[in-house]
């Protein structure tokens, strides 16, 4: 194919070995929305062209060159390899043609995610503005569309770690533990056709004690006399239940006996939702759910401990930063992004950290699919280099100006909001360290009231101001137990510990800064002070700890501490002596 033959991944830098299995006319052709899917849509990854122009530019006539979209400008896999300057503005173009089916009905635009601020054109008619480098966005370009060809006109502007928005580990200068910046389009961007009346949300919300679920839907244009039918499916799609209801009510259906979700059986039933008018039906979408309870309990020795399903689980996961060598934060494919989900799980653990960054939708369904238990950072902003963290505690509410606040908080309910239907999310982690950290305690009950369903790990590590679910410390490398005055009534939890690095030669990322809190020489010496870190886990399970979180998963650019190398080709230690290490945690209780 003529695409095929002009797209090569920039090759300065590390290729994993899905970079074969793109295929540059559709990369990730996956449904990108799995908790709420419909037949028909039209996928716009693939070629746009694209301009790099000077930051007050209000429109381009000529561009550069072509980008494959969704992989970022800084990307290998973009083809351009090339950073974003805040004082620069991004241009995305490209044309498109509507299935011949599609008329009469509204078309949406969706964009997974695009970082950070983004205007959008059809037809050279402003569509919109969206501010956010985490979560998707839609608009309504039904007005804008011509009968046969159409324009899409995108502008970009990112400050990365220049400007307070939430940013996470990206910098415009990476060094230790900050990468490589991310700018523009980094997942799908795609077209869907809905009637009318149609449903644009729901939320999905288990109560296994009363052996039932909850369900709120958000509908765009109801009638008076319209209905919302629920058709719930087993795993198998053999029918159990239905329930009719009015559009607008909160609707609780009880499921006998319900088989519940778990790491060790991750049991999801299907669910239909359909707006019905008389004994037509409008909107119809697919979707999933899992029975499962996260909770704390006290325990005879006083100390509070979480439980899954009303018992108390030991959680062992590893830290998660979400980084590619060759698409920075967008997976080469859909296998990429399951395969570091399938390798936690092989090799023993039971949980994972996303780390400061929020992932597509397909990652979370991986994980309900597959079974490990989620706990989700905010990607912090507020941070520009890692000696410019607040010094005491008084001074940490003073870092963010009231608009950086603001904006905190919107993307904070945007996050919550996109993943509440995600079964294997059982924590929000708002600060990580002191990172951009502010108003603590009034954004942890702001957390609770959109999600009185999980548990908050207020802060990870760092400034503890006595809230939330969690008391949570950091110590490397050896674990150490947490405080249990100082928890209260909370679980003790060890948020990150381990750092331990070994070098693989044409494994790493090419740089001369190589960051790790201990060194080893071979993986024999990794893998022994390895299993001493796992004899301590063990001492301290027995004194009440409830979750233990290795640091990381993948070596990412200089950190070379991962049990992966960067490429994920190499695991520094052994696979079965790893897993029997991380099992026998699991044996104590």
């Amino acid at each position: 194919m003529e695409n095929e033959e002009i797209w090569k991944p920039i090759k300065d830098q590390l290729l994993t070995r899905w970079v074969n299995d793109i295929d540059p006319n559709q990369p990730l052709p996956e449904y990108p929305r799995p908790q709420l899917e419909r037949d028909e849509w039209l996928n716009l990854n693939g070629f746009w062209d694209y301009k790099i122009s000077p930051k007050d530019t209000t429109e381009v006539a000529s561009y550069d060159g072509r980008i494959l979209v969704p992989y970022p400008i800084e990307s290998a896999l973009s083809g351009v390899g090339k950073k974003l300057k805040p004082t620069q503005k991004l241009w995305y173009h490209r044309t498109f043609i509507l299935p011949d089916n599609w008329k009469g009905k509204k078309v949406l635009l969706h964009f997974g995610a695009v970082d950070w601020e983004t205007n959008i054109w059809i037809n050279g008619k402003k569509i919109g503005k969206h501010k956010g480098g985490y979560t998707p966005f839609e608009f309504d370009i039904s007005n804008s569309l011509n009968d046969g060809k159409n324009e899409i006109s995108i502008s970009v502007l990112d400050p990365t770690n220049q400007g307070k928005q939430e940013h996470g580990k990206q910098s415009l200068k990476p060094k230790i533990i900050f990468y490589t910046a991310v700018s523009g389009i980094w997942q799908t961007v795609w077209l869907e056709p809905v009637p009318k009346t149609y449903i644009r949300n729901f939320f999905l919300t288990p109560d296994i004690d009363n052996e039932s679920i909850t369900i709120e839907t958000t509908v765009v244009s109801p009638e008076d006399n319209d209905k919302l039918e629920i058709i719930i499916y087993d795993e198998n799609f053999q029918e159990l239940l239905s329930h009719i209801s009015k559009i607008d009510e909160k609707v609780r259906i009880n499921i006998k006996s319900p088989h519940l979700w778990s790491p060790h059986d991750p049991y999801l039933y299907k669910i239909l939702l359909r707006i019905k008018r008389s004994n037509k039906s409008l909107d119809e979408i697919d979707s999933y759910f899992g029975m499962r309870k996260i909770t704390l309990s006290k325990g005879l020795d006083g100390i509070f401990r979480i439980e899954l399903n009303n018992k108390f689980l030991f959680q062992y996961g590893t830290l998660d930063q979400g980084y590619w060598p060759d698409g920075i934060y967008t997976a080469p494919t859909d296998d990429a992004l399951k395969h570091d989900i399938q390798i936690t799980k092989q090799l023993g653990f039971n949980m994972i950290r996303k780390h400061v960054k929020v992932e597509p939708a397909r990652w979370y369904y991986h994980c309900d699919k597959m079974g490990i238990l989620v706990w989700q950072d905010m990607p912090n902003g507020g941070v520009t280099d890692i000696t410019n963290q607040p010094i005491n505690m008084n001074e940490y509410q003073t870092k963010r100006e009231e608009p950086d606040k603001l904006n905190y908080y919107k993307e904070l309910e945007a996050v919550i909001r996109n993943l509440y239907n995600f079964t294997s999310i059982i924590v929000w982690v708002p600060f990580n360290e002191g990172w951009g950290q502010f108003d603590t305690e009034r954004v942890t009950e702001t957390i609770k009231k959109l999600d009185p369903s999980r548990l908050i790990d207020s802060a990870s590590g760092w400034y503890d101001f006595g809230v939330g679910d969690i008391y949570d410390i950091h110590r490397y490398p050896n674990p150490l137990m947490p405080d249990v005055d100082k928890a209260k009534s909370r679980a003790l939890v060890v948020g990150e510990f381990g750092g331990l690095g070994l070098e693989v030669e044409n494994h790493m990322w090419n740089t001369s800064e190589k960051f790790v809190y201990r060194s080893f020489s071979d993986s024999t010496k990794l893998t022994k002070r390895y299993a001493r870190l796992i004899k301590k886990l063990k001492t301290l399970i027995e004194n009440g700890l409830s979750a233990a979180i290795y640091t990381q998963i993948t070596d990412v650019e200089g950190e070379v501490n991962g049990l992966l190398t960067y490429d994920r080709k190499e695991i520094k230690i052994n696979r079965n002596n790893l897993r029997e290490l991380n099992m026998s945690l699991f044996d104590l209780y």
